[in-house]
């Protein structure tokens, strides 16, 4: 095991948490194309979005040039509930990998959400409050972002309309009750409550949902619904620009310790914990002052960069949401009913879709049986149960400090470890009992989401 010369924890202090969120697009040279109107291709101005979403998250939305944006200071109180939060030396996993890679772990479980979410929750909750309105409305996939939500609404006295996806709606009863103890309205999704849900479901009978449906289903109760706008946990510019304190959190907590990482590792599912942690990293590769390998990791089961179409596409299944170009399986892309939770989305961020496809992020996809050994692994020495999503970049840390054990470089990996897996004992379950399997679709399940991309290009 490598000397303890570094401590476990690093916290940065109340005042050298960052006041800003940084916006990555500033430093791209390749901007992400616009949100695009469905029946023209067109980009789509701020007023036709305004239906939608509130309007200081629109402005954010559509903003390629600001590169830091002040956090608000009814945020900024709330964050210091909970941030700054730990960056975290893995010596026991690094001793039982016998590796002389340092690796670190940027931990945002440490809330009552369990998770990153709340940093974006929080925000958007706040601008809906200082617009006036009366609630909100959402999708979850695995539950994190839902629940994220509910407590960022009951914090500014919101109402709260989540549309979680059904197959996680039954794996995880107690996430959505934290949901319920929030004040929330929690439905499974896809429902009889919408005319998109009834569709889906007359389409799919018997479908355990999606994102994309959930996603439907969040939007026309939002355009419907007087002094109601719409959010995403997710995928959108706006959510990576909050997510980002997480990536400049890490970074400030390496520089205080003396160290530079060489490795940056997130999960990806639409983009959000993956976006935040690496895009101050990435306008450094960007702006040539830095290199950094940078992995996004994705379920093999849902492989949108590693597999998908670089394409305009809709965010939603029901195709009621703007286009948004981006890696994409085709938005009547159903993935399978695994444990790969929050993941499980058909599409990516135009913002790491762009970067990936300008060769500033790799991609790589896992199996779930081998994230799940990576996770046991893990929960052994660190002490803490990971989500399956936060896995999916475990297990590919871990495959790169054993490359490290095998050339004999000392490297520094960063990952996210994005939440806590307590919601997802079922998961566990079926993991210990030996009957969880592994699927990836073939090129033939592909190509009937692909099939459904829009025909205007």
């Amino acid at each position: 095991m490598t000397e303890r010369t570094i401590p476990y924890k690093t916290y940065l202090t109340e005042e050298e948490m960052p006041k800003q969120w940084y916006n990555v697009r500033a430093d791209m040279k390749n901007k992400p194309a616009p949100l695009a109107d469905p029946a023209t291709g067109n980009p789509l101005p701020a007023e036709a979005l305004e239906p939608v979403f509130c309007k200081e998250l629109i402005a954010q939305e559509l903003d390629n040039d600001t590169r830091y944006f002040d956090i608000p200071k009814e945020v900024l109180d709330f964050y210091k509930m909970y941030r700054p939060s730990p960056l975290i030396r893995a010596y026991y996993l690094e001793k039982l990998l016998d590796t002389p890679a340092h690796i670190y772990y940027k931990y945002e479980g440490g809330n009552t959400s369990g998770s990153h979410k709340l940093n974006s929750a929080i925000a958007q909750a706040y601008y809906a409050k200082k617009q006036g309105l009366k609630g909100v409305t959402t999708e979850t996939g695995a539950g994190q972002w839902g629940t994220a939500l509910s407590m960022a609404c009951s914090y500014f006295g919101l109402d709260c309309d989540v549309y979680m996806v059904k197959v996680s709606y039954e794996q995880k009863p107690f996430r959505r009750e934290v949901m319920n103890t929030y004040g929330a309205a929690v439905t499974p999704s896809p429902s009889m409550k919408t005319n998109v849900g009834k569709a889906i479901l007359e389409e799919h009978p018997g479908t355990t949902g999606s994102l994309g449906c959930a996603i439907s289903e969040a939007v026309e109760v939002a355009v419907s619904s007087e002094g109601y706008r719409y959010v995403l946990g997710s995928v959108l510019n706006q959510v990576l620009l909050h997510q980002s304190i997480i990536g400049l959190e890490a970074k400030a907590a390496l520089d205080k310790l003396g160290e530079k990482a060489d490795i940056i590792i997130g999960c990806a599912g639409g983009g959000s914990n993956l976006g935040g942690l690496i895009t101050p990293f990435a306008a450094e590769k960007l702006r040539e002052e830095n290199d950094y390998q940078i992995i996004a990791v994705e379920p093999a089961s849902c492989p949108s960069l590693t597999r998908g179409k670089f394409a305009y596409d809709f965010c939603d299944t029901g195709k009621v949401c703007p286009l948004a170009k981006m890696y994409t399986l085709g938005s009547g892309f159903i993935p399978s009913p695994n444990h790969a939770g929050g993941l499980r989305y058909h599409g990516m961020s135009p913002v790491v879709s762009q970067l990936y496809h300008d060769g500033i992020i790799e991609a790589t996809s896992v199996e779930q049986t081998a994230v799940f050994d990576a996770a046991v692994k893990f929960a052994r020495v660190e002490g803490i149960l990971p989500a399956p999503e936060s896995s999916h970049a475990i297990k590919v840390a871990i495959d790169e400090a054993l490359k490290c054990k095998e050339t004999g470089e000392e490297k520094v990996i960063l990952f996210g470890l994005t939440g806590t897996g307590y919601f997802d004992m079922y998961a566990y379950e079926a993991f210990n009992n030996g009957t969880m399997t592994d699927y990836i679709p073939t090129d033939e399940d592909l190509e009937i989401g692909f099939a459904s991309l829009p025909k205007f290009e």
